[in-house]
């Protein structure tokens, strides 16, 4: 059986916060499709409904009313239950704060989505030294995150993410807290991920360097797509 062509779907999505007396549309019918193997970039300005969308993409937020489809299933739909089945093996979180556990090793951190996923003891230590090797990390298996640069503590998220060798993995801000330098490893590192692995990924992002490695750039603004731009219709110069 072949895979379909798009691994996210999203129709029509609203979602609407309250703020004390006041309503905040933050997302007001939203759709569009993504596709298998695609490196993508949500942008927009800050207030733009960016960090939501990509929230409602992992089924960390819930919509108010629409449909976003991962692999061909309904989020909507789900129970609990069944969200955190797909959230721990379909998607991997890469989170711009890292959120690596402090007591843990690299290793463990990496192996935590696997425990949840049920995988063997066995099973799980040949897995993480694979992705801390991809991420080059190899030589950083035994140390805690405090031992580690800023970098280094993305790179093990990074492998954190890709342990349960989901169909799409989801980062928020990925250089939003590296220098210049160390974020552009950590978008080289992406984009190879993605290629080689043929990893879906999504990215919500405010890092312009980003466009020049996205297949597609969705455009945000106001809780609305303002537009869809294949890279090379980009012009950075009139980026807004």
């Amino acid at each position: 059986m072949s895979l379909v062509e798009h691994v996210v779907e999203i129709e029509d999505v609203h979602k609407t916060f309250i703020m004390g007396k006041i309503k905040v549309y933050a997302l007001q019918g939203v759709s569009f499709k993504i596709k298998r193997e695609e490196y993508i970039s949500i942008m927009g300005p800050s207030g733009s409904g960016k960090s939501t969308l990509f929230n409602a993409i992992g089924g960390l937020d819930v919509i108010d009313s629409g449909e976003i489809y991962i692999d061909q299933v309904d989020i909507a739909e789900l129970d609990a239950t069944e969200l955190a089945w797909l959230r721990n093996r379909k998607i991997g979180y890469i989170f711009q704060t890292f959120n690596l556990l402090l007591a843990f090793t690299a290793q463990e951190n990496i192996e935590i989505p696997m425990v949840f996923a049920g995988v063997s003891r066995e099973e799980r230590r040949k897995r993480s030294k694979e992705l801390l090797k991809i991420v080059g990390l190899s030589d950083r298996a035994r140390n805690k995150p405090g031992q580690l640069s800023g970098g280094q503590q993305q790179r093990v998220a990074i492998a954190r993410a890709l342990a349960n060798d989901p169909a799409i993995v989801l980062a928020d801000e990925p250089t939003a807290n590296l220098d210049l330098e160390t974020g552009l490893d950590i978008i080289e590192l992406l984009r190879n991920l993605n290629k080689e692995k043929g990893t879906t990924i999504i990215t919500a992002t405010h890092d312009l360097k980003m466009i020049s490695i996205s297949d597609r750039i969705i455009w945000i603004r106001d809780g609305l797509v303002d537009r869809i731009e294949d890279r090379a219709d980009v012009e950075i110069g009139t980026v807004d």
